[in-house]
């Protein structure tokens, strides 16, 4: 936070006058309240209100008092609000003083604000909620200043009522009350509502039908909604930024059919239960992951899976009102097939709560959609489009204006690190490094995968909540919409529009379309630049600082020489990156059929390193020869020798699925998006990571490549010799979770050896700082084992904590290029 001060010539009374401007995160989230209680504490006059830049106080009182008030505005801040700048100026003394310290009505100009992200229930509510003598007892949609809706609601700034999905509910004279009150904790809380005249929530069947429960013992319908789960049903549920589909974790028959209708085959389903208690049951969890479980954000956290045997838990865990003996058991494998963790969240929600007080055990939390489709966010669209999943729903009558997906963190080397981004964090700024302050409004459109986009504006950057894979066609609608509404609520004017180089994106082609349109520059960025650019970004690494080196481990990007890249070791600054190094570029056998069968991979790894002849001379036994055999190999000999449908790429992705394959792991086929990466990592046995000889991780070469532009050769990768050492342990019957660990372990040495050739010359080291990016650097084991051998190498070394590492991160590197690009642009 920076504070720009000026002076206030005051009477010999001693008496001065200022108006204060705050900008931040300073609107709906009580700041007024607390800016009022703070003035009259220290005998100040004026008033406060909000206005489209931030909020605006103006002060008459003594001098001394004025500065105290400063300093108390800045300790003494609100849960939510954030506090990015206060600008000090003076006012005329001869102006009549007020009476008293008041809150005025908002006001309208140019938008410099920022928009708070939706907050999970706050105790005070909760115990407002679960009062009995309270007038919110059991009213599922309480909140206040310091929680629940915000961005998903509004539809323009300044952030009043009249904004919000909620001015379709006029306040009763109650809740009137509370919001005019400065002293009460709902003043001026947007979304203020009880049962008299707020949101009605009702549970009902999607056919229509009347709601007939087994049991006749709910207290209302969101009591009737855990009677539902109980007894096998799936519910669809209206949450903060969308619908949810819900069932019993436990139970296999349910979930099963949850997976068939939803069409999502395989891939791990999000988790709720009622408090950490229960996640207890079923996970391990420590310090640092309860308390992001806890946090306003309320996210989604990754958490290992728990060995305690189910029989220990009944023992352990007595019964809860509505629940039978046989109900305390395990969660049904199917939730996460093939994995070691489990994605929890708690209840965010007074609703959630509520719903799941009888519940004791937990139940499946998914975003109500079918499979790649954008999340429904309507009550219509849950008859058009969930009909066919759920038996009920429990929804409101308070619109969700913006969709909001669910945030996903994973506690990576003692940091939770955002893998998805959106509920709880997003539309937050991001203030931009030192160099920045000046950067003109821009839009960078992100990738085609995990796509979020950002905005430059007033030195932040403004990254769009996930949006999703913009080949889906409604979420590429969604993407567009989305586009607009963030154009209208900081009212954007961008003078250049940045684009992944990658011709056949989607988003590229949205933004070379709109920059036509807008009659304004197009920049065309590469793909593992912006990765690199969107870590020093978060990492506040300044546009003037000297390079970084690089490390981009991810599936594909288009590089600048028209081939696919995926693991490289680039020189960066926001302006340029060099390519140093990369990974040794393999067919990718039947172009993105490589892709969706990993067996290609291998087949072709293996024919780059050693060929069918010492293939089947020295490892003819193996079942997995045996498997390469069974198909038409001569077809697919053609293409590699042709390179035909087998386009190359440097692809560390790749390299992770070959493994798999070769493994058994995958081999077939793929579900979704690094599957094989993903079930390779939790098989790692973790003796044989930490314990096991250094000298017994599979081992890599580095060596040369013919390259235009390289004197000497591009250095790569080489991983014959971990071919030669996994085929060995294959005919060995080396246990799978051995092999994975000597895999991740020697993949990670040869990325620190290649850094350190990279950041040397002779004895001396010419670079220091390292930021690693990539989706690939999702993988816990992989992050872990390089970053703790750099910092041991004393490097500085940059990763990503809250922006994710994949593609969902992209924008951000593609925003502050085209702002560096802009910057020196303006100076010329």
């Amino acid at each position: 936070m920076s504070t720009a001060t000026k002076t206030v010539q005051g009477s010999d009374l001693g008496l001065g006058a200022e108006e204060i401007r705050v900008t931040g995160i300073v609107q709906g989230v009580g700041f007024r309240p607390n800016v009022w209680h703070l003035a009259n504490q220290l005998q100040l006059k004026g008033d406060v209100y909000n206005d489209s830049q931030g909020v605006v106080i103006n002060v008459w009182g003594n001098i001394e008092a004025i500065d105290r008030f400063i300093k108390k505005l800045k300790t003494d801040v609100p849960p939510l609000a954030r506090i990015d700048k206060i600008k000090r100026s003076s006012l005329p003394l001869n102006r009549s003083i007020p009476a008293e310290f008041t809150i005025s009505v908002s006001q309208n100009n140019a938008v410099q604000t920022n928009i708070t992200p939706d907050a999970a229930v706050c105790p005070e509510c909760m115990a407002d909620t679960l009062d009995p003598f309270g007038r919110r007892y059991r009213y599922a949609l309480t909140n206040c200043t310091h929680c629940g809706p915000r961005f998903s609601i509004v539809d323009a700034i300044p952030y009043d009522r009249n904004n919000t999905s909620m001015k379709a509910f006029e306040l009763c004279q109650d809740c009137a009350k509370e919001y005019q009150t400065p002293t009460d904790r709902r003043f001026h809380a947007q979304p203020n509502a009880c049962y008299f005249c707020g949101p009605k929530l009702t549970l009902a069947r999607v056919d229509g039908n009347p709601v007939c429960l087994e049991s006749l013992t709910q207290l209302d319908d969101v009591d009737g909604a855990c009677t539902i789960l109980q007894n096998g049903g799936i519910l669809a549920v209206k949450g903060i930024g969308g619908f949810h589909l819900a069932c019993d974790a436990t139970n296999a028959v349910a979930v099963q059919r949850l997976r068939d209708s939803k069409q999502r085959y395989g891939k791990p389903f999000a988790l709720m239960a009622r408090d950490i208690d229960v996640i207890k049951r079923y996970a391990i969890i420590t310090g640092q992951e309860e308390a992001v479980l806890r946090s306003a954000e309320a996210p989604v956290v990754i958490l290992q899976k728990s060995r305690q045997a189910t029989s220990g838990m009944k023992r352990q865990f007595g019964k809860v009102d509505g629940e039978r003996e046989n109900d305390l058991t395990d969660i049904v494998d199917s939730v996460a097939p093939r994995q070691n963790s489990l994605g929890f969240m708690l209840p965010y929600t007074p609703m959630h709560h509520l719903m799941l007080r009888r519940m004791n055990r937990p139940i499946i939390f998914t975003s109500g959609n079918q499979s790649d489709e954008p999340q429904v966010i309507s009550n219509n669209e849950v008859i058009t489009r969930l009909a066919d999943i759920v038996d009920y729903v429990l929804w409101h009558d308070r619109d969700i204006v913006n969709r909001v997906d669910d945030s996903v963190i994973r506690i990576i080397h003692n940091e939770p690190r955002l893998l998805r981004r959106a509920r709880g964090y997003t539309p937050a700024p991001l203030p931009l490094p030192v160099g920045f302050e000046q950067a003109p409004e821009l839009l960078a459109m992100g990738a085609e995968l995990k796509n979020t986009f950002c905005l430059i504006k007033d030195g932040n950057a403004i990254l769009s909540q996930h949006i999703g894979d913009l080949e889906n066609a409604l979420t590429f609608e969604d993407y567009q919409r989305n586009l607009a509404l963030y154009a209208q609520l900081y009212q954007h004017t961008p003078e250049q529009i940045v684009i992944d180089c990658h011709p056949e994106y989607l988003s590229s082609k949205l933004g070379k379309q709109l920059t036509e349109d807008k009659q304004i520059d197009c920049l065309e960025v590469q793909h593992h630049h912006a990765h690199i650019a969107a870590c020093m970004a978060e990492n506040n690494y300044p546009l003037a600082a000297p390079p970084v080196l690089g490390v981009v481990l991810d599936g594909l990007g288009f590089g600048l020489d028209s081939t696919f890249w995926g693991g490289e070791f680039l020189h960066c600054d926001y302006l340029s990156a060099q390519r140093l190094a990369t990974f040794k570029p393999v067919a990718m056998l039947g172009g993105s059929m490589a892709m969706r069968e990993p067996w290609r991979n291998t087949y072709a790894q293996l024919m780059a390193e050693m060929g069918w002849a010492e293939l089947k001379m020295n490892f003819g036994s193996l079942e997995l020869v045996e498997y390469f055999e069974n198909k038409p190999l001569a077809s697919f000999n053609a293409m590699l020798t042709k390179g035909s449908h087998a386009p190359m790429a440097s692809s560390c992705g790749r390299l992770f699925d070959a493994v798999a394959a070769a493994m058994g792991i995958c081999r077939d086929g793929v579900i979704y998006e690094g599957q094989a990466a993903i079930e390779l990592e939790a098989i790692v046995d973790q003796d044989t990571l930490h314990n096991e000889d250094e000298r017994l991780a599979y081992p890599f070469t580095i060596l040369s490549i013919s390259v235009p532009g390289f004197e000497h050769g591009l250095p790569y990768i080489e991983p014959v010799a971990m071919w030669r050492a996994i085929l060995s342990d294959l005919n060995l019957k080396t246990p799978a979770p051995v092999m994975s660990a000597r895999f991740h372990k020697g993949l990670a040495k040869i990325i620190v050896t290649m850094i350190q050739k990279l950041s040397t010359r002779g004895e001396q080291r010419i670079i220091d700082t390292v930021a690693l990016s990539g989706g690939v650097f999702q993988n816990k084991t992989l992050l872990e084992q390089v970053i703790t051998r750099l910092e041991h190498d004393n490097f500085k070394v940059l990763t990503h904590r809250q922006v994710p590492c994949n593609d969902g991160g992209i924008a951000l590197g593609q925003a502050v290029i085209g702002a560096a690009h802009l910057l020196k642009k303006n100076r010329r």
